[in-house]
This record gives structure tokens, C-alpha cells and sequence, in this order.
């Protein structure tokens, strides 16, 4: 019999809680380690309707990139999202683990996916945070044949799925930072790497302003777009680690964000 447990114990290989944020919260968020499973449902984000698409399916646990609880909450009503998740969790027996900036860091996690789907060549951490078992860390960076933005610019959208993009610069595209999610606040970090251009989500007014500054193409391609191709990593990971257990792509989880 498989346990949520073990399925966590697996999970802390792939992206170990060491290397994830002191601010973040990962791992079992809502469920028993003793809970035997036979489906997991994979999902960017646990929200409302993938927990109702879980139960519909039968699954006993969810696997998520972005994690259910994120703050220390003073009541489990029906009156958020929040709650009403773990209510609906709960209800139907079903766990929920996640794996958040922990993953971003990990070696094959978020942001080597996102620099292998960009076609990034020689992908390096920039500014390791550690080294063991091999140099992890939040950014990735890369070479790609030095091409005009508005090339680069249509190899992201494509390749993400994007309906569109928010950008500034137009320099020539060499070397690429990538930071899957909300990482505008590591610019700078991209910058002294050495980079022309950085790839990431969730850019503020000011941090474009920053980056025609320094002189980088600065490329907001959506967090749900950065992101969302490591939830089939994971999915394959799982399904292979235990053959024996259904394991399941969302069908319903989209991007919520629409351009007009």
C-alpha cells in the first residue's frame, strides 16, 4: 500500500525543503501521511475547482506547485477559498502536498524547465545558494543564438502558450535569465550575471523602468504561463516513481489572467 507519506518522502527528493524560502510554507499542508493512495490529481494551484475536480475523480491526494496555505489562518470557514478547500479536502479524505520554492531552486525543477522549454544552451544557477548535491538556486541562465528581441519574443510566447507579452528593451538576445513565477526582484542578480535579457512574471511599473536603465530586456510572460510546465514534470516523476497509482493532469486549471 502507497501512503500520502510515501508520496511525500518521494517528493522531498525532487525538491528538498531545505531549498525552499524561510518566508514559504511546503510539504503536507492538509491531509494524513497515513492515507493510502490510488490518484493523484497534479496541479499548478489548489484552487476551489481542481480540489471539486479531486473529488470528482476520487483522487486521495493533490500535488501542487502552489501551496493551499501560504499564512497562518485564524478560521476554516466557507467564507474564503482557503477554507472552503480545506473544507471540501477534508469531506472527501483527500491530502494536499506541495512543492513551491523549493522547487523553483531544485535542480530539474521550475526554472530548468523553463530554460530547457526556451531553448536555453548551457544552463547555469546564478548566485548559488548551495552546491550539494549539485549547484542550486533560484535563477537559470543560458545561451541562445544571438537573434533580434522580437524573435526571442515570439519563441517565448509560442513556446509558453502566452496570449501575450509585457516587455521593455531591444537589444539583440544572446544570454537569458529565466525565473519562473514572481522574480522581478532578482534583476539585478540577472544583470551582473552578465545577461541580455530576463525572462520571468508579475514585473511591476518600476522594475521596467529599472531594467531600460540597465540596458536588459526585461520579459513578463505571465506567472501561471512561467510555471505551469513543471506540472507535468512532476506528474511524469510521480507516475513513474510509483507505477501502481493513477496520476492525473488537471483538465480544468487554466490561466485566469485575459488580454483584450
Amino acid at each position: 500500500m502507497t501512503t500520502v507519506g510515501d508520496i511525500l518522502k518521494f517528493m522531498n527528493t525532487i525538491a528538498p525543503p531545505y531549498m525552499k524560502m524561510d518566508w514559504d510554507n511546503v510539504g503536507l499542508l492538509c491531509g494524513s501521511r497515513n492515507q493510502s493512495v490510488t490518484k493523484i490529481l497534479v496541479a499548478l494551484d489548489p484552487f476551489e475547482p481542481v480540489c471539486q475536480e479531486a473529488a470528482d475523480w476520487g483522487a486521495e491526494l493533490i500535488v501542487t506547485h502552489h501551496g493551499l496555505i501560504f499564512s497562518p489562518l485564524k478560521a476554516v470557514t466557507d467564507d474564503t477559498e482557503t477554507g472552503r478547500c480545506i473544507q471540501l479536502l477534508c469531506r472527501h479524505g483527500i491530502s494536499a502536498i506541495n512543492a513551491h520554492t523549493n522547487l523553483d531552486c531544485a535542480p530539474e525543477g521550475v526554472n530548468d524547465r523553463l530554460a530547457q522549454l526556451l531553448g536555453l544552451e548551457n544552463i547555469q544557477v546564478i548566485a548559488p545558494m548551495g552546491t550539494e548535491p549539485q549547484p542550486w538556486g533560484l535563477l537559470r541562465m543560458g545561451h541562445v543564438p544571438e537573434q533580434p528581441l522580437e524573435d526571442f519574443l515570439g519563441t517565448v510566447k509560442k513556446r509558453l502558450g502566452c496570449d501575450g507579452l509585457r516587455y521593455v528593451g531591444n537589444n539583440p538576445v544572446r544570454q537569458v535569465a529565466v525565473g519562473g513565477g514572481s522574480c522581478g526582484s532578482e534583476l539585478m542578480d540577472a544583470a551582473r550575471a552578465g545577461c541580455d535579457t530576463f525572462v520571468t512574471a508579475d514585473i511591476k511599473y518600476n522594475q521596467f523602468h529599472e531594467a531600460h536603465t540597465l540596458g536588459i530586456n526585461l520579459i513578463d510572460a505571465g506567472h501561471f504561463h512561467t510555471e505551469n510546465p513543471i506540472v507535468a514534470v512532476l506528474a511524469d516523476k510521480i507516475a513513474t516513481a510509483f507505477p501502481e497509482i493513477e496520476v492525473k493532469i488537471s483538465q480544468i486549471h487554466r490561466e485566469s489572467m485575459k488580454f483584450y
